[in-house]
């Protein structure tokens, strides 16, 4: 498995939905930042891919919810990639309570690397690969 990369965040009353809990578009929210973040601290920033003129987009999200988070709770997104194929990738996710064993969701996403100005797929260069440790 490649290395896990943690982001954490705390829930902001702003993040509830009218339930109480956090909103389901949030925790998306949270899963799309902490996949900009792991990529950034492996070395491949937005302003990087923007320079390459390629970049990954979204093909499908799938989010299993658990258990809900609350205004104030402490949170840590724990992030890796999955899998990389020759134009495509997998990352998985699981969100936690700081300091908790227990999952509050599960989920993954897959991407498609692709060519900015064209929007056709784009064979994902090999430093990238290598750059995330699959």
């Amino acid at each position: 498995m490649a290395a896990v990369f943690e982001y954490e965040l705390q829930v902001l009353p702003d993040d509830l939905d009218s339930v109480g809990h956090v909103n389901n578009l949030v925790y998306l929210r949270w899963l799309l930042d902490a996949a900009v973040a792991h990529s950034t601290a492996v070395g491949w920033s937005p302003d990087a891919y923007r320079a390459l003129g390629r970049g990954w987009v979204v093909r499908s999200h799938f989010i299993e919810y658990l258990a809900p988070a609350f205004a104030g709770d402490r949170l840590v997104v724990r992030t890796w990639v999955s899998e990389m194929k020759r134009v495509t990738s997998g990352r998985r996710y699981e969100v936690f309570r700081v300091g908790d064993s227990s999952p509050l969701i599960r989920a993954e996403t897959q991407w498609a690397f692709v060519i900015f100005a064209t929007h056709q797929i784009a064979r994902v260069p090999p430093e990238m690969v290598a750059a995330f440790g699959v």
